[in-house]
C-alpha cells in the first residue's frame, strides 16, 4: 500500500511535468520551479542544521562496540571506542565515506528453535554503489553550470565514460546507480522483516530518485536533448539571469528538471537529511572518555535536594496521620560530599588521616 501510493505520487509529477511542456510552460518549469525548489533546499537545510545544533547533549552515549580506554597495559580500540577527537575525526570519516558501521551489518535469522546470526554485506554494497555513483552524478553534472568546465570535471567524465561502451559512451555510474536503487527498493518489498518497518517516507525517495535516474538515462541515450540550448539554461540559472532559450527543448528534460526540484524541496524534510544528521549524532561525534573527562549536562539547573530528616521534618503530620514511623534522629551537623571520582589525595576530610 505504501510503495503502491509513493509510485502513484511519483507517476502523476511525471505527468504533471509533461503536461506543463506540452502547454508551453517553460518559465514556470524551467525557472521558477527549479528556483523555488533551491530555496527551499537552502533555507530548510539550515533550519535542520540549527535546530540540530540548538539540541543539548545531556548524556555521554557514544555508540561503542569496541576496548574502552583504561589501564595502560589494555590496548583499546581507536576508531570503535574513539578517546580522543581526533580518533572521533577518523571514525566519522570512515563511516560517512565507507560505511563502516554498515559492513559490519548482521542479519538474523530463526532455524527451528535457534537464532542464528550471518553477515549481510548485500545492503553495505548497495548502499555503496547508490551513494558513491549518485556524488559522481552531481559532480558530472556541474559541466552544465560552469563554462569552461573545470579541468577535474572533464578527467572525472572521462573515467567514468572510460570503456567508450556505445555512441554516446555509457556511463559507468548510470548503470551502478540502478544497480543500487533497484536493490534498495526490492530489499524492502521483498523482505518481509524490512517491508513491515517501511513507510510511504521510505518509498517515495526511492522511486522519486529512480524517476531522476531514468528520465536522465532516457534523455541521454534514446530521447536526445539539445545540449547546447540545455546549458544555455542552466547557466543562466547559475548566474541569476534566466532566459529560456529559443531552441526547443524536448520534454523528457522538463520532466527530468522538475523531479529534481522536487527532490531538492523534500530533501530537508526527510529522511534523506541524514547526511547532514550524522554530524550532530550524539552517538557518533562524541568520545568515550567517560573515565578521564566529566561531562557536564548542559540541562542542569539548581535543584533542591532534601535529606531525610528534612523531608520528615516537612510532612510529619501526614506521615504520623498515615500511621508512617517517624525515624527519631537528630539533624546532621553536615551533609555527607558524594564524589563520583576517588583521587588520591583528594579524599574527603572525614577519610583524611
Amino acid at each position: 500500500m505504501e510503495a503502491g501510493l509513493s509510485l502513484v505520487i511519483v507517476i502523476a509529477l511525471i505527468i504533471i511535468a509533461y503536461i506543463g511542456s506540452l502547454l508551453e510552460l517553460y518559465t514556470l518549469f524551467g525557472i521558477v520551479i527549479p528556483y523555488v525548489g533551491f530555496l527551499v533546499f537552502i533555507f530548510g537545510l539550515l533550519y535542520r542544521i540549527i535546530s540540530y545544533a540548538k539540541v543539548p547533549q545531556p548524556f555521554k552515549i557514544p555508540t561503542t562496540c569496541g576496548q574502552q580506554k583504561s589501564l595502560p597495559w589494555i590496548k583499546h580500540s581507536r576508531l570503535e571506542s574513539p578517546f580522543t577527537t581526533w580518533e572521533v575525526v577518523l571514525r566519522m570519516f570512515f563511516e560517512i565515506f565507507f560505511f563502516r558501521s554498515l559492513f559490519r551489518n548482521l542479519r538474523a535469522e530463526l532455524q527451528g528453535r535457534r537464532l542464528v546470526y550471518g553477515s549481510a554485506k548485500w545492503l553495505w554494497l548497495g548502499a555503496i554503489l547508490f551513494h558513491f555513483s549518485f556524488l559522481i552524478i552531481m559532480l558530472r553534472h556541474i559541466r552544465l553550470f560552469t563554462n569552461p568546465v573545470p579541468s577535474f570535471i572533464v578527467t572525472l567524465d572521462y573515467i567514468d565514460s572510460f570503456f567508450h561502451l556505445g555512441i554516446p559512451p555509457i556511463y559507468i555510474t548510470d548503470l551502478l546507480i540502478l544497480a543500487g536503487l533497484v536493490f534498495l527498493l526490492l530489499r524492502r518489498l521483498i523482505d518481509p522483516k524490512v517491508n513491515y518497518i517501511s513507510y510511504g517516507s521510505d518509498y517515495f525517495p526511492l522511486f522519486l530518485i529512480l524517476g531522476i535516474v531514468l528520465s536522465g538515462v532516457l534523455m541521454r541515450y534514446i530521447f536526445k536533448v539539445d545540449v547546447y540550448a540545455v546549458k544555455q539554461l542552466t547557466l543562466g540559472l547559475a548566474t541569476f539571469n534566466p532566459s529560456i532559450p529559443k531552441a526547443p527543448i524536448r520534454s523528457i528534460f522538463y520532466i527530468h528538471l522538475f523531479l529534481v526540484s522536487v527532490l531538492a524541496a523534500y530533501f530537508p524534510f526527510s529522511k534523506l537529511v541524514h547526511m547532514v544528521g550524522i554530524f550532530f549524532s550524539p552517538t557518533r561525534n562524541m568520545a568515550n572518555n567517560n573515565r578521564a573527562v566529566r561531562h557536564v549536562n548542559p540541562w542542569d539547573y539548581p535543584v533542591k535536594h532534601y535529606t531525610y530528616y528534612e523531608y520528615q521534618q516537612k510532612f510529619r503530620d501526614k506521615m504520623e496521620e498515615a500511621g508512617i514511623s517517624i525515624d527519631e534522629e537528630v539533624e546532621p551537623e553536615k551533609e555527607h560530599e558524594w564524589y563520583s571520582l576517588y583521587i588520591p589525595g583528594k579524599e574527603p576530610p572525614h577519610l583524611r588521616k
